[in-house]
């Protein structure tokens, strides 16, 4: 059911795809708006991926470019990959939104902005000299100059105990209301949402209620907006969906692994953007045993996380790229130890603090080298929001199975992200043995390796017989005692590396789509998937050939890596940093890949992958 007014209902028009883009300052609620707009539209059944972009600051100057928050949601009544190139709509709530948020809006997009916040001095801290809603600068756009702010104030005003400025504040609930009708969004579900979120201000739940009322009966009745648009439902694989982040999935993917695994799960963390997150969601779900841990700094958390593999439980440390080099060194004591770890790096922009609310994935080299000595620990990395639950569970099987620290690699865009998520039948996931070593009465051997695998015996603490030396120096072959000899030290050195080199044995081999015999091949990984499948596809319907291969693993790489890439005449490598998995690429495999490196802070648009590969295959 749709809101109603009681008007006679305008003509509706059918649309593929939509992408829409609120903006407004830091303190306009643009983030709960997006949110409740990609909720509404996953229960409807569209197809969709969301963007949520905000500054890093808590509270950047009201009014100012830096302080501009955005979210971006791409819907569509077919398969979509990415939250979308370029917004069909843009809502920009004060000048300084226009301003930023402008230049991606194409020629005749729909363009609705708050008159009300066009004054004089939001004006001048955006930077214009006139007045862009009537000087011209934007007959290039289908302009809606609406006073939102006026209208609803003046629709709260007879709400009691409502204050002018909490009245005002609800303002992004108007364009809420006003976008769900234009687009046909259910209105209930976001009604009793906002009664619940503000319960404890039965004042502030209906004026937000109100002003989201307001909003989707002025859609109705305006003059302005002729018609009405339609996304229908995708026609998705049947079952039961919804709609989830990529931090979310991380978390329910640690906590499927620890209940598959039977080990107790201990998140120790310390807060950082962008991964705090899934320290906030694993502290919901005590039920299922979880322990997290706020640590007092980065080192103290992975330590701890460390310490709980030791005694028996599911160590995982989560960080970003600042947080992680902290942890490098307590990381190669794991190494050390081989004890399974999970290290959950979530990038960010860098260096040093750099831009902690915008993605990159600049952080694979340091993962995989940024430690003393010869020291190699399996990476993994997600590819979407959803794919983060599974390679969750995947990097924990590898640490438990092979008894090693493992670094999981997401960045910002998959954390805060979202997309529909078909709920996976637990009953089908793999069982996780952790396969204890067990007392048999004999002297224990604490580095006598499984013929196997290689990996050492998990002994828990405690258990008789089980008594074992432990700590960074180097470590005797099977005793585990502290050994200096040269040989035994070569020794334990090429036994470390030869068990992760092993895990490319336990993997899948890399898939390659390659539907017509290209000569051009793209290798992606991580968080690039979506936008790098979509410029893909893009190409291909233009008549070319190009096969595309996707990195889940990347160390080892799957073991038939080197079979493909040299099996293509040229490789293109897109990442959102200077080169690095094509540098490993080029050493390991000596092929002359190519790469194609942007380092914004923002995802690839489908569009730039798209004219970097049919630049190559024309090339």
């Amino acid at each position: 059911m749709r809101y109603n007014s009681g008007v006679a209902s305008k003509p509706v028009e059918q649309l593929e795809s939509v992408v829409i883009r609120f903006a407004g300052d830091s303190g306009d609620g643009m983030q709960l708006t997006g949110g409740r707009f990609t909720s509404e539209t996953a229960l409807i059944g569209n197809d969709l991926a969301s963007f949520p972009d905000f500054p890093a600051e808590i509270r950047a100057p009201a009014g100012s470019l830096p302080g501009v928050s955005g979210f971006q949601l791409h819907f569509a009544d077919h398969d979509i990959l990415t939250p979308g190139d370029a917004p069909n709509v843009l809502v920009a709530m004060n000048p300084a939104a226009l301003k930023t948020n402008l230049k991606d809006l194409p020629a005749n997009g729909i363009l609705v902005v708050d008159r009300d916040a066009f004054t004089d001095r939001n004006l001048q801290k955006a930077g214009y000299d006139s007045n862009p809603l009537d000087d011209g600068s934007l007959d290039s756009y289908e302009v809606h100059a609406i006073p939102l702010t006026s209208m609803t104030i003046e629709a709260l005003k007879e709400i009691e105990g409502i204050t002018k400025r909490e009245a005002e504040r609800s303002k992004n609930m108007f364009a809420l209301g006003l976008m769900s009708w234009l687009y046909g969004r259910p209105t209930e579900r976001t009604i009793d949402f906002l009664r619940r979120k503000f319960a404890k201000r039965v004042e502030i739940a209906e004026a937000n209620v109100k002003a989201f009322q307001t909003g989707y009966a002025f859609g109705e009745t305006t003059e302005a907006f002729a018609v009405q648009y339609e996304v229908r439902p995708a026609a998705l694989k049947p079952g039961l969906y919804r709609n989830i982040t990529g931090n979310q999935a991380l978390a329910y993917g640690l906590i499927a692994a620890s209940v598959k695994s039977g080990l107790p799960l201990f998140l120790g963390a310390y807060p950082i953007t962008p991964a705090s997150s899934v320290l906030e969601e694993l502290a919901r779900h005590k039920n299922f045993g979880v322990r997290t841990f706020q640590a007092e700094d980065e080192i103290a958390a992975v330590g701890a996380a460390l310490g709980a593999s030791f005694g028996g439980a599911l160590g995982v440390s989560t960080s970003s790229g600042p947080g992680i080099v902290l942890k490098q060194e307590t990381i190669g004591l794991g190494i050390t130890l081989e004890l399974p770890l999970i290290i959950v790096d979530i990038q960010r922009a860098g260096p040093s603090t750099g831009m902690p609310t915008k993605p990159e994935q600049a952080d694979l080299l340091g993962v995989m080298f940024g430690r003393n000595s010869e020291s190699p620990v399996p990476v993994v990395a997600a590819a979407t929001p959803s794919d983060c639950f599974d390679t969750a569970i995947e990097a924990a099987r590898i640490a438990v199975k092979f008894r090693t620290p493992v670094f999981l690699l997401s960045d910002a865009y998959l954390a805060n992200g979202s997309e529909p998520w078909l709920l996976p039948d637990v009953e089908a996931i793999d069982p996780i043995d952790p396969a204890f070593a067990q007392a048999n009465g004999g002297d224990f051997e604490p580095y006598r390796r499984d013929e196997e695998t290689l990996a050492r015996p998990w002994a828990i603490p405690g258990t008789p017989g089980l008594e074992h030396r432990v700590g960074g120096l180097e470590k005797q072959d099977v005793t585990g005692n502290v050994s200096y000899d040269p040989d035994n030290h070569d020794l334990m050195v090429r036994l470390r590396a030869q068990k992760v080199a092993g895990i490319a044995q336990d993997i899948p081999e890399l898939a390659v789509d390659d539907p017509d015999g290209a000569d051009t091949l793209v290798l992606s990984w991580g968080g690039t998937y979506g936008s790098v499948v979509a410029g893909v596809r893009r190409v291909r319907g233009t008549g070319k050939k190009v096969a595309h291969a996707h990195l889940r693993y990347l160390n080892p790489f799957p073991r038939n890596t080197g079979e493909v890439v040299r099996a293509y005449e040229k490789v293109l490598v897109p990442e959102i940093n200077l080169g690095q998995l094509q540098k490993l690429i080029r050493a390991e495999f000596l092929v002359d890949a190519t790469g194609f490196n942007l380092v914004r802070g923002i995802p690839f648009r489908a569009s730039e992958v798209a004219d970097a590969i049919e630049a190559m295959v024309d090339s």
